[in-house]
């Protein structure tokens, strides 16, 4: 079972805005991207088709305190930690760091509460996180996310 992912992206140029900074709303799509790996790490899709039926995870919250910015060429690490599991929804925090050579600072903070729900019919519908993913999920240790 897994808590935690990390994953390390250099900014592009298209994550910039006019200032030279990393956009805002590029963030979530760094953390995006995170999720996205833990899930491959496990074995498993974020778009799963394994399950029966198949499942999707839409966001109903996101949060992000920005601390320093981020450049074009700039290194940075994401870190994914499982805060919360329940019966139908996964909550993530994640700390993003900016990397010069062996320097590690933090440039901003997130959280992301996902729902685990069905798409039948167009419509979607919580449900319950199916057993194969569950299991392969725990909540980090408190020390961890304080």
């Amino acid at each position: 079972m897994a808590f935690e992912h990390k994953i390390v992206r250099r900014v592009e140029f298209s994550d910039t805005d006019m200032a030279g900074i990393v956009h805002h709303a590029v963030f979530f799509h760094y953390m995006e991207a995170a999720e996205t790996a833990f899930f491959r790490s496990l074995g498993l899709s974020i778009a799963s088709r394994e399950a029966k039926p198949p499942v999707g995870w839409p966001r109903v919250h996101c949060e992000c305190d920005f601390f320093a910015p981020l450049q074009f060429e700039d290194e940075v690490e994401i870190h994914l930690l499982v805060a919360k599991k329940k019966s139908k929804t996964l909550t993530y925090v994640f700390r993003l760091y900016q990397l010069k050579g062996k320097e590690r600072r933090e440039v901003a903070r997130g959280r992301v509460v996902t729902v685990c729900v069905t798409a039948l019919g167009g419509q979607m519908k919580a449900t319950k996180i199916p057993k194969a993913i569950a299991e392969k999920i725990q909540v980090a240790p408190t020390r961890l996310l304080a």
